[in-house]
């Protein structure tokens, strides 16, 4: 059993306030094997991932994350942006949890809890995962551009406790306020777009937004990317779209296009608004995206 401690980075806020409520009950489940512990808690944004990443240079090997995709998010970057290396363990405590998912990682977070407590008592092997990159930031999931992340910074505003559902109240939210087409060149080994587009999403995992399947066939430790892009739509042919696009059954319609990509670059006509694992990011008009391979270990 290891006697170096395990930092457990807990958001408090996450899941509408779920993590914060299972604190007593994952310290208890986390601790059971009988190694060190150390609690560290999110107060604000940016404040896990200025956390990890002190840890992490100060030696920390194992940090653990109970939250939702957003603290995941910012614990991959305290990592990545680190002198030293660690391993990353989950406890899904969000409202989506797709990087849960896409990890294999159970959804039940007292199951995920007790597995991660015998991983870690046991000292087993971590596995790589891919990590994207995209100007001077990092994403574990996936990044959206366009459309996809106005919908949402609307749901990132809203506070009602509906779970996933908050997303198809923002998209119907996003239409009214109208859906715009800015023109993009999207270039990878050769051009693959150029001209007005709804959204580009590269995924590194299958699922956003808790409940849209937008790439089913995605993996976090392929090495490619999937990247998708929808065509300009009417607002009646997202209505059509939308069940497609939560059962994965919308690769092959006309508006959309799926490649495999590992390296790409979008330049847009003006700054627009993009996400990565949900988090909203500043209007930029350039992105210089590219896939690091297996550079994030889980435990």
């Amino acid at each position: 059993m290891t006697a170096e401690p395990v930092h457990l980075f807990l958001n408090p806020a996450a899941g509408r306030g779920r993590a914060g409520r299972r604190e007593a009950r994952i310290l208890a489940l986390l601790g059971e094997p009988g190694f060190p512990l150390e609690v560290h808690r999110s107060r604000a944004v940016g404040d896990l991932e200025d956390q990890v990443r002190r840890q992490v240079d100060r030696g920390a090997t194992r940090i653990v994350v109970a939250g939702g995709d957003g603290s995941i998010h910012e614990a991959a970057n305290g990592i990545m942006r680190a002198q030293r290396s660690a391993a990353l363990g989950v406890i899904p405590s969000g409202t989506g949890n797709d990087f849960a998912k896409a990890s294999d990682v159970p959804l039940e977070w007292a199951l995920a809890t007790r597995n991660l407590a015998e991983r870690i008592a046991d000292d087993s092997a971590t596995r790589g995962i891919d990590v994207g990159r995209i100007n001077d930031r990092f994403f574990a999931n996936g990044a959206g551009i366009g459309f996809d992340a106005k919908v949402t910074q609307i749901a990132r505003s809203y506070r009602l406790p509906i779970g996933d559902l908050v997303y198809l109240l923002a998209i119907f939210r996003g239409m009214i306020d109208g859906i715009a087409t800015p023109r993009m060149r999207i270039a990878a080994a050769e051009t693959i777009w150029d001209g007005p587009l709804t959204l580009a999403n590269i995924a590194n995992g299958p699922w956003i937004g808790g409940m849209f399947h937008i790439a089913p066939g995605a993996r976090n430790d392929d090495g490619v990317f999937d990247l998708l892009i929808a065509a300009p739509v009417s607002r009646p042919r997202i209505m059509t779209l939308l069940p497609k696009l939560m059962t994965g059954r919308h690769l092959g319609e006309k508006e959309i296009v799926h490649v495999p990509v590992s390296r790409l670059t979008v330049e847009c006509s003006e700054p627009v608004p993009s996400h990565l694992d949900g988090e909203v990011q500043p209007l930029q008009e350039r992105f210089e995206i590219e896939l690091l391979a297996g550079a994030l270990q889980l435990i």
